[in-house]
């Protein structure tokens, strides 16, 4: 991994608002300091994406293994010289550095599971439309070959792990990371993203991540968010 191109990451205080904007959902708070870091709030009810992901998966998704990074990250930068920074400063200082591993674990997930919400909206999924319509044909030569290895990719994740879309250059890229990893550390902007940890899934799918994979981007995929980010905002 390559350190952070911090021009190629915009602040998550402007991709929450612009995901809830353009879902037409209560736009979420920006990220406080890591000291007092909670989860982003959720841009929608957490029963709003039944019953492709149930309610019962959200409140355990959202508030026990999202949350529990936050508290882990608040516990590990108390009363430390990092405690005033921002999650993606905490993100890039740590990327690499073997005495910062759990460090980098936290603040990674927290901002990895914050994009994952976003990536998505009551009823959503479908087809994009305009200029990231073209970039996808563009970069895959059409959308249902995006989507086929958008779900080869999300299966070729061996364990837990992200599926991303993101910008790479002037093309788009498919890319999977494993456990807490994430592509702003290669100077990467992601556009949407795809949780293939089994918590994301397994009380629903059970082991069926393939099928998870699929209805992201048939039925919750948020592509207004993924076209605010391919727009700069």
């Amino acid at each position: 991994m390559t350190k952070l191109n911090v021009s190629a990451t915009v602040s998550l205080a402007i991709l929450f608002v612009t995901a809830g904007l353009a879902a037409g959902a209560p736009a979420p708070a920006a990220p406080e300091a890591a000291t007092g870091y909670k989860p982003a709030p959720m841009p929608y009810p957490e029963n709003a994406l039944e019953p492709v992901i149930t309610e019962k998966t959200v409140q355990f998704h959202y508030g026990k293994h999202h949350k529990g990074y936050a508290d882990k990250l608040n516990d590990l930068v108390k009363g430390t010289p990092l405690a005033d920074k921002k999650i993606e400063e905490l993100i890039t200082l740590s990327a690499n550095q073997p005495d910062k591993v759990a460090l980098f674990n936290n603040a990674a997930q927290v901002w990895n599971h914050d994009f994952f919400w976003a990536s998505m909206k009551p009823g959503g999924g479908g087809t994009p439309t305009g200029k990231l319509a073209d970039m996808i044909k563009e970069s895959f030569g059409s959308f249902e070959e995006f989507k086929k290895q958008f779900i080869d990719t999300a299966m070729s994740q061996f364990g837990s792990g992200w599926t991303w879309l993101v910008i790479d250059g002037k093309n788009l890229k498919i890319l999977k990371t494993g456990n807490a990893d994430t592509p702003i550390t290669q100077g990467l902007k992601p556009l949407i993203c795809l949780d293939v940890w089994e918590h994301a899934y397994y009380l629903d799918y059970q082991n069926r991540r393939k099928d998870f994979a699929t209805v992201f981007l048939d039925k919750l995929v948020n592509w207004d968010f993924a076209a605010a980010r391919l727009a700069g905002k």
